[in-house]
C-alpha cells in the first residue's frame, strides 16, 4: 500500500522530469531576476487547480483520478473520454521522453546514438520500466526514492555552491507586461502532473486523506524547489547561450567539466524517475476503466504473484514502445495543452455536480473559501485555453471522434466488476 511519502513521491516525479533542466534559462530570459518570485506567485494560483483534484480525492477510495470523477459525475461515456484523453497524451509524452533520455545518455556515451543502439536502448528501457511496474508497487516506489535522491542531490548541491560562491541577487527587476503571458504558460507546463497520486488511490493507505495531503505538500515542495534552483541559476550567471542545458552550464561555471557531468547525470535520473512514476500510475487508469466496464476485460487481469494490474501495465508499455519506434507521438503531443484544459474543465464540473448532490457528504466540508477557489481555477483554465493554437481544436475533435468509436467497440467486450463506489459518511 502507498503511504503519504509514496504519494508525494508519485506527484513529485509526475511534475519534475526534463523540464527543470531547461526552464531556468527560458524563465530568466522572459522574467529576469523576478523569475523566482513569479514561480511562487504562480504556485499560489495553480494551487486552486490542485485544490479541485484534492477535494475530489477525499470522496473516493478507488483508482482512476480524473477519469473516475468524470465517470461518476457525467456518466460512462464522459468517463471513458477523459480516460482516453489522459492515456493518449500521456503515452505520447512517455514515448517522446524516452528519446530525450537516450539523447542525454548519448551526450555522455556516444555509442547510444547509433542507428541500432538508440531504438534498442529505448525498447530495453520500456521493458525495464514495465517489469519494475509489474513486480510490485513497493519495489516501484523504492526505485523512485532512489532515483529521486540521485537526481535532487546534485541540484541541491548546485544551489548551495552557487549561493556560497555568489551570494544572493541584490535587486529584483519586474519583467515587461508583454512577457507575463509567456512566463505563465511556461509555468503551467512546469507544474502539470501535480495530482498523479489520485490515479492510484485504490492502492493507497487511507486514500481520502493521504491523496489530498500529498497534492498540497507536492505543490509546496515543487514551488520552493523551482524557485531555489531559479535563484541559484541567476546568481551563478552561466553562459546565456547555453539555453538547451542551462543547469549543466551552471554546473560547468562552478565545477568545470565535472560539474556539467554531474548535472547531466542528474537529468538522466530525473527523466527516468518521471517515466517510472507514469509507468506506475497511468496503467491504473486503464485498469480502473476495465473494472468499471469501460475497457475490455483483459485490462482487469491482476498478477496473482505481485498483485499488480499486469495486463494494463504490459499493454500501456507496448503502446508506448510502438509510439516511440514510429515517431507518431509528435502528433499527439501537440494536443497536450488543449486536452489538459478540457480535462480540468470536466473536473471543475464534476466537483460542482457532486457539491450540489452532496455525494459522499462532500458539501458538508465546502466552506466559503470555495467561492474564491473555484472562480480563480476557472479563470486560469479559461486563460490557458485561450493560449492554445487554433490548429489544436481540429486535432482535439479528431481525438474525440476516435474516442467515441473506441468506446462503442470497448463496451462489447467489457465486463463491469465494480461500480463507482461512494462512502456513506465522510468519516468512513
Amino acid at each position: 500500500m502507498i503511504g503519504l511519502g509514496g504519494a508525494v513521491l508519485l506527484n513529485l516525479n509526475g511534475v519534475i522530469g526534463a523540464g527543470i533542466f531547461a526552464l531556468p534559462a527560458i524563465l530568466y530570459a522572459s522574467a529576469g531576476t523576478f523569475a523566482p518570485v513569479a514561480i511562487l506567485v504562480f504556485a499560489v494560483f495553480y494551487s486552486c487547480l490542485a485544490a479541485i483534484a484534492a477535494k475530489l480525492s477525499t470522496v473516493f477510495r478507488q483508482s482512476g483520478g480524473p477519469q473516475l470523477y468524470a465517470q461518476h459525475a457525467f456518466g460512462p461515456m464522459a468517463g471513458f473520454m477523459v480516460g482516453w484523453f489522459i492515456l493518449c497524451t500521456n503515452m505520447a509524452g512517455r514515448a517522446a521522453n524516452f528519446h530525450v533520455l537516450v539523447s542525454y545518455l548519448a551526450a555522455i556515451f556516444p555509442i547510444f546514438d547509433g542507428p541500432i543502439m538508440r531504438p534498442a536502448t529505448i525498447l530495453l528501457l520500456v521493458a525495464t520500466f514495465m517489469m519494475i511496474g509489474i513486480v510490485g508497487t513497493k519495489r516501484s516506489i523504492f526505485a523512485m526514492w532512489a532515483g529521486t535522491t540521485i537526481k535532487l542531490a546534485p541540484l541541491i548541491l548546485l544551489c548551495v555552491a552557487g549561493f556560497g560562491v555568489n551570494g544572493l541577487p541584490s535587486e529584483i527587476i519586474l519583467p515587461q507586461f508583454s512577457e507575463i503571458e509567456t512566463v505563465a504558460i511556461l509555468l503551467a507546463y512546469a507544474f502539470s502532473g501535480a495530482g498523479a497520486a489520485t490515479v492510484v488511490a485504490g492502492e493507497s493507505k487511507e486514500p481520502r486523506r493521504t491523496i489530498m495531503r500529498s497534492i498540497y505538500l507536492n505543490i509546496a515542495i515543487v514551488a520552493i524547489l523551482y524557485a531555489t534552483i531559479q535563484l541559484a541559476y541567476i546568481v551563478i550567471s552561466p553562459d546565456p547561450a547555453q539555453t538547451e542545458s542551462p543547469l549543466a552550464a551552471a554546473g560547468y561555471s562552478l565545477l568545470g567539466p565535472v560539474g556539467a557531468l554531474i548535472i547531466s547525470l542528474a537529468a538522466i535520473f530525473s527523466i527516468a524517475t518521471n517515466q517510472l512514476s507514469n509507468f506506475v500510475a497511468m496503467p491504473r487508469i486503464a485498469y480502473g476503466m476495465g473494472r468499471r466496464g469501460l475497457l475490455p476485460n483483459i485490462f482487469t487481469y491482476v498478477s496473482p504473484r505481485f498483485e499488480t494490474p499486469a495486463a494494463a501495465i504490459a499493454i500501456y508499455s507496448g503502446i508506448v514502445a510502438v509510439l516511440a519506434m514510429s515517431g507518431t507521438f509528435e502528433i499527439l503531443i501537440t494536443l497536450g495543452v488543449a486536452v489538459e484544459q478540457l480535462i480540468l474543465f470536466i473536473m471543475v464540473g464534476s466537483l460542482l455536480i457532486m457539491w450540489k448532490r452532496n455525494d459522499g457528504g462532500i458539501a458538508d466540508e465546502m466552506g466559503l473559501r470555495w467561492a474564491l477557489i473555484i472562480p480563480v481555477a476557472v479563470s486560469l483554465i479559461v486563460w490557458l485555453t485561450m493560449q492554445v493554437p487554433a490548429s489544436a481544436v481540429l486535432s482535439t475533435s479528431i481525438l474525440i471522434v476516435f474516442g467515441l468509436l473506441l468506446y462503442g467497440l470497448s463496451k462489447r467486450r467489457a465486463v463491469q466488476h465494480e461500480p463507482v463506489l461512494l462512502p456513506e459518511k465522510r468519516g468512513s
